[in-house]
Order: C-alpha cells, then sequence, then structure tokens
C-alpha cells in the first residue's frame, strides 16, 4: 500500500497523513506528516492499534476524498482467509483552523458479540517547521521543556491528554481529548501516550469514538472545534461556495474550465489571516502546503495578479496586508530597508527568538515592483481609486525604494546580494545556482536579474498613470514614466545577446552577461520591457522544443549544460512561470504561441485531478503518459491555483 501522505488543508492550518489516517512523526521527506499550525507541528504522532496490531488498510485515503476536505479510509484487524477479520474500522478525519477532528466507527461482521481492543498512540514535539527541511539543519533550544498532563472533566474522568511546550516566555499546547473518554491513558516510555478502549459489540453491531484535537500555538486565537469529520468537511464546502460565488468561469475549454474550478477550491482553503495598516482584518492567500502555509510577498501578489479579472478581492486584501508590513527602515538580519514590501512572513518559534530570519523577511528583489503593478491594474482594473488614495504613501514609498535602495538610480538596474542568512537569489528563482550561465557556473556578485527589470519597468510604468490621473501629481507622474523609458532603452541595450537572439538571464555584479536561455525572458514579454521585434523574437523561441516540453515551457532550455529536469530552477516547469508567459504572448500578438502554452498546462492540470502543482520535471511529453511530478513541490500552491485565470485572460475560455 502506498506510503503517499494525504493534504487536509484549512487556512493556516494542514494535516499530512498516511494511507490509513495515520500520523508517524518521520522527518525529511517532500511532505512530513503531522500536524501543522502557524509553522510548528502539534501532532507528531497519530497511530491506530486494533487488538494490539497495526489494522491492514482495504480503502486508503483518496485524493477526491481530501480535496473535499475528509480523509476516509476503511481498515480491519490483521488474519487471513481463514479467520476473517472481525471487525471493520471506518475511519473519518478533517481540519478546520487549529483543529483537527476524527470519527472512528467499528462495526462488528459476526452474529456473536465480540470485544476489541482499540489503541491510538498520540504525541505533540511542536518541531518547527524549518527543523523537518531535507538540509538536516538542528537549532539550540536551551531551556526547553516538553510536559503532558490528563484532561479531566467534572466527573474526574479522564478525557484525554495535554502536551505542553515552553520555552522562555514562548508557550504552545496541543490538547487531546476523547468521546467516549479511555478506559486508559498509557505511558509509552517515549512521551507518547497511548489512549485506549475496550469496546464491546453487539452481534454485527457499531461502536464510535470520537476524537477531537486543538492546536494553541503561541500568541494565537482559541479555535472552534466542530463537531465531527463531516460538519468541519461542510464548512469547507461552504466555505469554497462563497468563495467561488460569483467568479465568471466560461465552459466553452471545460478542461480549462475544470482548472479554474479546482483552482478556487484550493485558493479558498488556503486563506490565512493578516492585519491591514489600521489593523483591520484580512484574509490572503498563502503561497503552498506544505512548507508556505504563510504569506509571501511574491506569491500573492501574483496569485492576486492572475485572479485579478475575476476575483478582485484577493487583491484588495492582498495590498493592505503588505502595505501593513512594508518596511520603514533598514535593518540587516531580515535585509529590510525603507519602502521595500515583505517577502515572508513567519509565526513559529524559531522565527520569534530571530534563529531565522523570517519573522519578517525582505529578501525579495521583486516584491516592491509587483506590489505597485498590483495597486496600478487593480485600480485601472476596477476603477476603485480609494485604494490607491489610501495606499499612495506606501506606494511612493516602493518607488523611493526601487530608485534609491533597490539601485535604480546607482546601478542602472535593480539590484540584489546574496544574504549569508537567507536567501542567495532574491528573485523568484532564489535557489542556490538558479541565476546561472549556460555552462552552469553561478553568477557573482550583486545580481540584476532580468524579469526584476520587467517588474519595474512595468512598476513605474503603472504608478505614473495613477500619479497622473488619482493623485494629481504630473510632475511626479513625468519622473516616473522618463524612468521607465531609460530603462527600456539600457535593458535593450545591456542585456539583449545578438548572437542567441535572446536577452540574458541576469548580469553579474561586474555587469557581464550571465547567457543562460532562460524562462524569465517571458516575464518581459509581460512587462511589455521588450520592443515588438525582440518580443515576437523571444516568444517564438520560448516555443522551440529544447524550451517546451509539451506540459510547458522549461525553467532554462534543455540543450545547455546547465539543464536538469529535476532541478528546481534550471529546467523543471513552473506553471506560473508559464502563465505569465502566455500573457506575454497574448500581449505581443502571439496568440497561437499563448494557445500551446495554455494546451499544455491544461492537460498537465486534467491528469493532475484538474490542479496544477508548484512545478513539474522537465522531461518532455513522449517521456511519460503523463507530467512527471518534481518530487519536493508543494501539493496545493496559490500561485498555481490562480494560474488557470491567467490562461483564462490569455487565450479566452
Amino acid at each position: 500500500m502506498t506510503d503517499r501522505r494525504q493534504p487536509l488543508v484549512r487556512g493556516g492550518t494542514f494535516a499530512a497523513l498516511g494511507a490509513g489516517g495515520d500520523i508517524s512523526g518521520v522527518r525529511g521527506g517532500s511532505v512530513p506528516d503531522g500536524l501543522f499550525v502557524r509553522d510548528a507541528r502539534h501532532l507528531s504522532r497519530w497511530q491506530l492499534t486494533v487488538d494490539g496490531a497495526v489494522p491492514e488498510i482495504l480503502a486508503p485515503v483518496s485524493d477526491t476524498d481530501a480535496d473535499a476536505g475528509i480523509a476516509r479510509c476503511v481498515l480491519v484487524p490483521r488474519g487471513g482467509r481463514q479467520e476473517p477479520a472481525s471487525c471493520t474500522i471506518f475511519r473519518e478525519q478533517a481540519v478546520t483552523d487549529g483543529a483537527f477532528v476524527e470519527a472512528l466507527r467499528l462495526t462488528s461482521n459476526r452474529a456473536v458479540p465480540t470485544t476489541v481492543r482499540l489503541a491510538l498512540t498520540v504525541d505533540a514535539d511542536f518541531t518547527d517547521q524549518f527543523e523537518l527541511r531535507s538540509d538536516h539543519r538542528t537549532y539550540a533550544k536551551t531551556g526547553a521543556v516538553r510536559s503532558r498532563k490528563a484532561i479531566t472533566g467534572d466527573d474526574e474522568v479522564t478525557r484525554g491528554i495535554e502536551f505542553a511546550y515552553r520555552r522562555r516566555e514562548w508557550i504552545s499546547r496541543t490538547k487531546v481529548t476523547a468521546d467516549p473518554a479511555p478506559d486508559a491513558v498509557e505511558e509509552t516510555g517515549t512521551g507518547a501516550r497511548r489512549l485506549v478502549w475496550t469496546l464491546g459489540l453487539d452481534a454485527h453491531g457499531t461502536a464510535e469514538v470520537t476524537l477531537r484535537v486543538t492546536a494553541h500555538p503561541h500568541g494565537a486565537p482559541e479555535p472552534a472545534v466542530p463537531a465531527g469529520p463531516a460538519e468541519a468537511a461542510a464548512e469547507l464546502a461552504e466555505l469554497e461556495a462563497r468563495f467561488a460565488a460569483d467568479v465568471p468561469v466560461p465552459g466553452g475549454w471545460p478542461e480549462l474550465a475544470a482548472a479554474c474550478r479546482r483552482g478556487l477550491a484550493d485558493l479558498a482553503a488556503l486563506q490565512v489571516p493578516a492585519s491591514g495598516p489600521d489593523g483591520e482584518a484580512l484574509s490572503v492567500p498563502a503561497a503552498g502546503v506544505p512548507w508556505f502555509v504563510t504569506l509571501l510577498g511574491r506569491d500573492a501578489l501574483l496569485t492576486s495578479l492572475f485572479a485579478l479579472p475575476y476575483l478582485p478581492r484577493l487583491a484588495a486584501a492582498t495590498l493592505p496586508a503588505l502595505a501593513a508590513a512594508q518596511a520603514t527602515e533598514a535593518t540587516a538580519g531580515p535585509v529590510a530597508q525603507p519602502g521595500k514590501i515583505v517577502h515572508e512572513v513567519r509565526h513559529g518559534e524559531l522565527a520569534h527568538f530571530g534563529q531565522v530570519p523570517f519573522g519578517r523577511y525582505y529578501g525579495s528583489v521583486d516584491a516592491t515592483p509587483l506590489f505597485l503593478v498590483l495597486l496600478g491594474a487593480y485600480t485601472e482594473r476596477t476603477g476603485d481609486t480609494a485604494l490607491a488614495r489610501r495606499l499612495e504613501p506606501h506606494a511612493r514609498a516602493a518607488v523611493g525604494w526601487i530608485l534609491d535602495h533597490g539601485g535604480l538610480t546607482s546601478r542602472g538596474y535593480l539590484v540584489y546580494r546574496a544574504d549569508e542568512g537567507g536567501l542567495a537569489n532574491q528573485n523568484w528563482k532564489d535557489s542556490p545556482g538558479a541565476i546561472c550561465s549556460a555552462d552552469g557556473s553561478r553568477a557573482s556578485g550583486p545580481v540584476m536579474a532580468a524579469g526584476a527589470q520587467g517588474y519595474a519597468y512595468d512598476a513605474l510604468v503603472r504608478t505614473a498613470w495613477l500619479a497622473r490621473t488619482v493623485w494629481g501629481d504630473t510632475v511626479y507622474a513625468d519622473l516616473l514614466a522618463q524612468a521607465a523609458a531609460d530603462l527600456r532603452d539600457r535593458f535593450q541595450r545591456d542585456f539583449w545577446m545578438p548572437g542567441q537572439g535572446f536577452p540574458a538571464l541576469a548580469l553579474d555584479g561586474e555587469g557581464r552577461q550571465v547567457d543562460a536561455l532562460a524562462s524569465d525572458a517571458g516575464h518581459l514579454l509581460w512587462s511589455g520591457l521588450l520592443d515588438k521585434e525582440y518580443g515576437e523574437a523571444v516568444g517564438r523561441r520560448l516555443l522551440e522544443p529544447d524550451f517546451f516540453s509539451g506540459w510547458g515551457v522549461r525553467t532554462l532550455a534543455a540543450d545547455q549544460p546547465a539543464y536538469h529536469p529535476l532541478s528546481y530552477h534550471r529546467g523543471s516547469v513552473w506553471p506560473h512561470d508559464n502563465a505569465l508567459i502566455a500573457l506575454g504572448l497574448a500581449r505581443y500578438g502571439l496568440h497561437d504561441e499563448a494557445r500551446v502554452v495554455a494546451r499544455g498546462l491544461v492537460s498537465a492540470a486534467t491528469r493532475g485531478g484538474d490542479r496544477l502543482p508548484e512545478v513539474l520535471a522537465g522531461y518532455e511529453r513522449g517521456a511519460h503518459p503523463g507530467p512527471v511530478p518534481y518530487p519536493h513541490a508543494c501539493v496545493r500552491e496559490s500561485r498555481s491555483a490562480a494560474a488557470p485565470f491567467a490562461l483564462l485572460s490569455a487565450v479566452g475560455g
């Protein structure tokens, strides 16, 4: 039976479960199992035994059920053909914000009364997600104490167990309660506790056990707990229906329409809380499960841009949330500078104590211009000028960062430097080695990534329009328009590689071209940075076989030594990257090419249950009947969920 973990997602909470509904507490891997809330694992073991043994799985948790917000499986005690199982266990599980619920229904298969010993081994290790990554880093936690205590009712009967974790002022708890109360709570010698029931079943009778888990992370509000998994799944279905209400999805291309509907459901489940400039409560798209169930500036901005024509309320929440987190002073650790838009917001223990810099981390060269792009696009699309007026100080500060700390005035381009404690690369291709030459050698010194220059150009053009039409500041508008025109001229002079007929991926610290042929060139079409002749040449080049796999455009053309089909950013296929490319192709009038990209992505989605993953391997379409998964991809990702709407905008329904 497969050991692939099934995710249940609701806001800032997700559970990753085995095929039989268990949690084993394994470390590493692409999806760590457990119950996670606010960057911490609040259940690290949740293992069922029947009559002293792990039950067999008759029907594993299915993708369809997990997508609907409920994990269902069917289990039986270990046995053989000569002695059929005495009972069958029907297991249902679901999550809500900060909670996990399970219902166990045991049905006797015998014509005589029988007794079953049911046991559930439970633990909560409160491990920070950064400790579970495959880089095997360790973090000192001096003075940390874990404890466990029984939860008793008014009748003094033990109804569950509370796990707690304390480190100085940091306190987190997980409560597990059961109905009916367990007959015993046993110590295991490992810190885990075993809840035990001895259940008497009448002839062909049934017995039920309901378990509720509430996570209480440091500083989080108390969670609400549903009655059971069915109620939790119904709540999610209602949330998805409200989220998708009045969103137009044309049905002329049924497969694309199905991908849009699947994307809407994922976006509904990925909404996490945030605050605006005045402390108002907002819901914004988290980046993805499992590693990024939090606000990431670039991801939320692109997600909102893709969905803007159909779901403008995403932008209406994302913009003030990012404005509220905008940097106001220079701070070395989080790479903050005045006016810069936040890259990542974390709530976990390691961020709280500064052991990782990501509490509020500003290591992104492109979130700031994308903030301005979205503000301008939202205002133009909706006609709502109130948000642009409210966020005018934030927008001007963002422009100030682009011109000053961002490097546009002093270096001529947006520039970033490797952050030793954070990200080496600070554009969307942020893995080490992603910004490379065709031979695979890495760029050295400060980096001027091509895609970020396109975003900066678009940001200046759109903010000039805002200044002229909304803020009534023509002098500022003229200044920004001239800065955009100058950037366009410089870029085509410094980045264009005549021999390849293609722009360089970046310039290094000495101004030398980083000559890998990369998908980032398609972002320049989306931004409108290239003139018509260059843009059309780039668009057609991206559809050549070394770039286009049949499922999408590879991040790096395959005929270069740097290419690897299983590299995160050096040969893989990213749906959101391709969505930007499709929009760019359409902008330059390359509609046939845009349709080719859209058809590839929609075919990939259809083979994945109408869902686009974060990233696919770069193998050509003929190598395998379906797209080959990238082994460490997010299993739910907001940009990919919104990408079908970008395709809808690019090619129509």
